[in-house]
């Protein structure tokens, strides 16, 4: 019993911390990280603010936490699409299409990503380095798309990689804009996939 307490006792923590990192996600994108509150988070977990902070000692780590788990999730689908013989960009429309059945996530990107943008914030260095790393891995794929013919050897993939990232900003922005009217929101998924076809005639 001695060796399975702590087995245990290490599950059950996983799974509160967890429980943290979602009611974060879910406040930071209602009111934005800067207005949000641990003890509001913890009142919403069902913990007490000593037992939060046990998990996570400061607000920056706690959002980093939930940064990083994000990115975590994103990655092993992607991985998983890939492996299933999906292209890139294919399965870069596939992560938008489940996006938007997460629209707290979206929320919660599109307002960090303009807060940090002041230098001091916390997530500053995050969202630089996720940007150069997105506009890093697009860039690579725009470039053997050029190797192989089928885009224009002349295309500049740097800045055509960040036309990408900047229409995926943007169909977000719109795509929360029209949260009142459901019906007629933009299916970002589908704009995507639309442009990428326009650029290259790529399969997605």
């Amino acid at each position: 019993m001695s060796e399975v307490a702590p087995v245990r006792g290490y599950a059950k923590g996983r799974r509160k911390r967890l429980e943290i990192i979602e009611a974060a996600t879910g406040l930071f994108g209602e009111v934005g990280y800067r207005a949000a509150s641990l003890r509001e988070i913890s009142s919403r977990v069902g913990i007490s603010h000593p037992g939060l902070l046990h998990h996570f000692p400061t607000k920056e780590t706690l959002l980093a936490a939930v940064l990083e788990h994000r990115d975590e999730l994103d990655e092993v689908r992607l991985a998983e699409d890939r492996s299933e013989g999906v292209g890139f960009f294919a399965a870069l429309v596939q992560m938008v299409q489940r996006n938007q059945s997460q629209p707290g996530m979206i929320e919660l990107y599109a307002m960090l990503s303009i807060e940090a943008t002041v230098p001091d914030h916390p997530a500053h260095a995050y969202f630089q380095q996720r940007y150069q790393s997105l506009i890093e891995r697009i860039s690579e794929e725009l470039a053997r798309m050029v190797d192989d013919d089928r885009l224009p050897a002349s295309t500049d993939v740097g800045a055509t990689a960040r036309s990408i990232v900047a229409l995926m900003d943007g169909l977000q922005v719109q795509w929360l804009m029209d949260r009142d009217r459901p019906d007629e929101r933009v299916d970002m998924a589908a704009a995507l996939r639309a442009h990428l076809w326009l650029l290259g005639r790529v399969e997605v």
